[in-house]
């Protein structure tokens, strides 16, 4: 791994440093918005307190932390691959460049030494797995990896109840943020309970603080943190949109690893990118309490 100075710096004296994912910059936004947002989310988590690590693989080579040249090639780069945690040895071997998912970032992270990350909305139990059983990598990643994720739920798309009861199952401790109720992504909630609520980042410090001492299996903690209801998009268009894009990808056999982006896409066309605004709000919010948190784990420490 590469790891820049600044990041580097921080860790070993003990600063708060909050890793960022790179999928949102070279897959899930048009250019050049996500350049822009790829640099206003580093500067959220400034703000906070914290040192921003977007993490990446350039030319075979994981980056923790990217320099401006960095930023530019993962937003504008054609050909950029997803890289999960299975897909960074390959890209590693063969000297590939790629934009990290959630369990990709969020294994590099830890080995870095970053506690803290966060993203917009986590992957999970896709609808009708009994029948297809998609199951995003991210839920098993999380199970074995001591890290503190901020997000905004589960994307939507997916079947919200099933990927809590996987979560339970596989130990990974999930929390709302002033909230008892689970985040919707796009939505401030999916209707769904949480077990535990906290009210402020040293909350969350002093849960992560107690995983250390309890020791036990290497599981994350999930900070479930809604988007503002002004925020959030309308739910009725959402739950309408939705059933539509359904309908849509069983007509055209979209299936696999094709099926999310394929229904995120039609949210954001058919919401007039109303959707990708709520998602670039809880996107922002996210960064912004990841860096509260880290600066709080770091005072506690």
């Amino acid at each position: 791994m590469r790891i820049t100075d600044e990041v580097a710096e921080a860790i070993a004296e003990g600063r708060p440093v909050v890793a960022l994912e790179s999928t949102i910059i070279s897959h899930g936004l048009p250019q050049p918005r996500n350049l822009q947002v790829a640099v206003e989310l580093e500067e959220t988590v400034r703000e906070a307190g914290a040192v921003p690590a977007t993490i990446a693989v350039l030319d075979g080579v994981p980056r923790i932390g990217l320099d401006k040249e960095g930023l530019e090639r993962i937003a504008t780069e054609p050909g950029l691959r997803k890289l999960g945690f299975r897909d960074l040895a390959p890209a590693a071997a063969l000297r590939l460049s790629g934009a990290t998912t959630v369990s990709g970032t969020s294994f590099l992270a830890a080995r870095a030494g970053i506690r803290v990350f966060a993203t917009g909305g986590l992957g999970g139990v896709h609808r009708d797995w009994t029948t297809v059983q998609d199951e995003s990598a991210d839920l098993d990643t999380l199970s074995r990896t001591r890290i503190t994720v901020v997000c905004a739920g589960v994307k939507s798309i997916l079947d919200v109840p099933a990927t809590l009861q996987r979560l339970e199952t596989r130990q990974v401790t999930v929390v709302g943020y002033q909230t008892e109720e689970f985040p919707g992504f796009y939505l401030h909630t999916s209707g769904e309970p949480v077990d535990w609520r906290i009210e402020t980042p040293a909350d969350a410090a002093g849960i992560m603080r107690a995983q250390d001492a309890l020791g036990g299996p290497e599981t994350a903690l999930i900070v479930a943190n809604p988007v503002p209801v002004a925020d959030q998009l309308d739910p009725a268009l959402h739950d309408r949109v939705l059933a539509e894009a359904l309908a849509a990808a069983d007509a055209q056999g979209v299936t696999g690893q094709a099926i999310t982006p394929f229904l995120l896409e039609y949210l954001v066309n058919g919401t007039g990118g109303a959707s990708l605004e709520a998602n670039l709000a809880a996107v922002r919010g996210n960064a912004g309490l990841a860096g509260r948190i880290a600066a709080a784990f770091s005072r506690e420490g």
